[in-house]
């Protein structure tokens, strides 16, 4: 089940509220003490987080089926996207980057419980069944929840520095797979997805890497350019986006409509598979990101979930 952007609900008491932890979905299996972690995009991402597999030992002989949030800290104890892409993309880590860069799964639904599904139920009952598992551990946890009071709680997020908070209703089941107003992101970043269309060739300390990245976001037309970005990219980030893109080397442009000719220039472009997250600062009213900074890959995202976050200005629209 998927949130949309919106505000704070106006039915505050019909609400319960979670933090919203800035990592990527996983829904956990676990079946006669094994644990199968999978993507949202359907991809088996178990032996990427070893150090979750306390998860199952939790559970014991129990049978469930959770969601979460996979979530790596920085140095500051601040949940970051940006360290977790460190482990995104490594099938079978190491010790010691598992040691160095552990990741957390923040648990906040359970969709089957023992023989019994669990989509159903609404939300209060279901966040009551999943506190009652107690799973709490070293890299495990059920965060809390908060009935009403959506003003505070996202208040102490962004005093906190934190990503925002999900809205969710009371009474609403759990829909596999769908967006539904049932539940209501607000955030605290302005981000947005995009699908990578191609990438510029870099200068100076960047020469024979990426310098920039040509964004987009699919609209009713095609895929929409929406800019470039250059900034927020570790060396270790653009080595892992110069060899999964370089396979996906295309000979056309695929973007619908005109570029400005200096983004162009030199361009590589690309087949638009892979799907990425920037942050900016507002769009411009012929439909570019302002000032976008890299956040990092989203491989639990494909193409078709890009949609806009903030349609304000000349953005593009669906």
């Amino acid at each position: 089940m998927l949130a949309v952007i919106g505000p704070l609900p106006e039915q505050d008491a019909a609400y319960g509220y979670e933090v919203k932890w800035d990592g990527v979905r996983a829904v956990a299996y676990v079946h006669r003490g094994q644990l199968r972690l999978m993507s949202r995009t359907d991809r088996e991402i178990t032996t990427s987080y070893p150090e979750l597999a306390e998860l199952a030992a939790m559970l014991g002989d129990l049978p469930a089926v959770l969601d979460g949030e996979l979530v790596a800290y920085d140095a500051t104890g601040r949940p970051s996207f940006r360290t977790l892409q460190d482990r995104m993309h490594v099938r079978e880590p190491s010790p010691r980057l598992v040691a160095t860069t552990p990741v957390s799964y923040h648990l906040f639904d359970v969709l089957h419980l023992a023989a019994d599904s669990t989509l159903s139920v609404p939300y209060a009952e279901r966040r009551s069944l999943l506190a009652d598992l107690g799973l709490d551990g070293p890299r495990v946890r059920t965060p809390p929840w908060f009935a009403g009071g959506g003003p505070a709680v996202l208040a102490a997020s962004l005093e906190q520095g934190l990503e925002g908070v999900v809205a969710k209703r009371l009474d609403s089941p759990y829909l596999p797979g769908r967006r539904s107003p049932y539940w209501q992101k607000i955030k605290n970043l302005r981000t947005q997805e995009v699908v990578i269309g191609g990438w510029r060739l870099g200068e100076g300390r960047r020469a024979g890497m990426i310098g920039s990245l040509l964004l987009g976001v699919p609209a009713a037309a095609g895929l929409q350019y929406v800019g470039r970005v250059g900034t927020g990219f570790t060396e270790v980030m653009l080595r892992d986006l110069l060899r999964l893109l370089s396979p996906l080397a295309a000979d056309g442009c695929p973007f619908a409509g005109p570029m400005p000719g200096e983004h162009t220039r030199h361009a590589r472009w690309v087949r638009p598979r892979l799907v990425g997250e920037v942050e900016y600062s507002q769009w411009t009213p012929d439909g570019m990101l302002r000032h976008p900074a890299w956040r990092g890959l989203r491989p639990d995202k494909s193409p078709a979930d890009v949609t806009i976050e903030d349609g304000r200005g000349g953005a593009p629209t669906n």
